[in-house]
């Protein structure tokens, strides 16, 4: 126990700083990724539930690969495959060279292409719920379909939806550690650093692996806590 301490500690011979950082950097693109997938679902349930029949074909192809795939294999299409078009590009431009993506802007994109299926279904499963009654009282009442969608569709949605949404953020958080494939400097890629300079390879993933768990603890505290309110708050809309 005391070798953990010593290997965390903030000290000038502890990696406790090092560690905090990629542990943030980890909620940060796991965060960033999973703010892209809700607007990825929301325009994915969408299609779903009211696009024509292309659209929906092509809603519903978008889940079917994204959700087929490994999430790794994704990752590296978009950090390799976007590498090769930016290079493209400025190879246009008669620059020279490999242009990388970045390593941020690659994995939060790639783990908002892959929540984003997950959010759809979430979406769509939460929408099918509400109850019609209000929706076409709202329309009888004279809404047009903006004031429809954000008085009466939206909070209902985002409610039901919330239990899924919060398990779509667990998954969010659990990519982030593929992330390191790209070199960003994460979570998993700075145990795997601290490592291979230490040569304590057990000690730093058990330590990456508590830190993970008490992130996972906090988010589901957080989302607890917001599936509460939204009881309480439906449970006063119907008194």
């Amino acid at each position: 126990m005391t070798e953990l301490l010593q290997l965390v500690s903030f000290g000038p011979d502890g990696w406790g700083l090092a560690l905090l950082t990629a542990a943030l950097m980890t909620v940060a693109v796991a965060a960033c990724g999973f703010l892209i997938g809700g607007v990825i679902g929301a325009v994915i349930a969408w299609g779903k539930l009211g696009g024509n029949l292309p659209v929906r074909f092509s809603a519903d192809a978008y889940t079917t690969v994204l959700r087929g795939i490994p999430d790794l294999l994704v990752i590296y299409l978009f950090y390799f495959g976007g590498s090769m078009a930016v290079t493209g590009l400025f190879n246009l431009w008669g620059e020279s060279g490999f242009v990388g993506v970045p390593p941020f802007a690659a994995g939060a994109t790639a783990i908002g292409v892959v929540s984003g299926a997950y959010q759809a279904e979430v979406f769509r499963g939460a929408f099918r719920v509400l109850a019609k009654g209000e929706i076409e009282a709202g329309k009888a009442a004279g809404m047009s379909p903006f004031l429809l969608f954000r008085r009466i569709i939206a909070p209902q949605v985002f409610r039901h939806a919330l239990p899924g949404i919060g398990n779509v953020w667990q998954m969010a958080l659990k990519e982030s550690a593929l992330i390191s494939v790209t070199g960003l400097v994460e979570l998993l890629r700075q145990s795997q650093i601290a490592a291979g300079s230490t040569r304590k390879p057990f000690e730093f993933y058990l330590i990456a692996g508590a830190i993970f768990l008490v992130i996972t603890w906090l988010s589901q505290r957080v989302f607890s806590w917001l599936e509460k309110r939204a009881r309480r708050s439906m449970a006063g809309g119907l008194a």
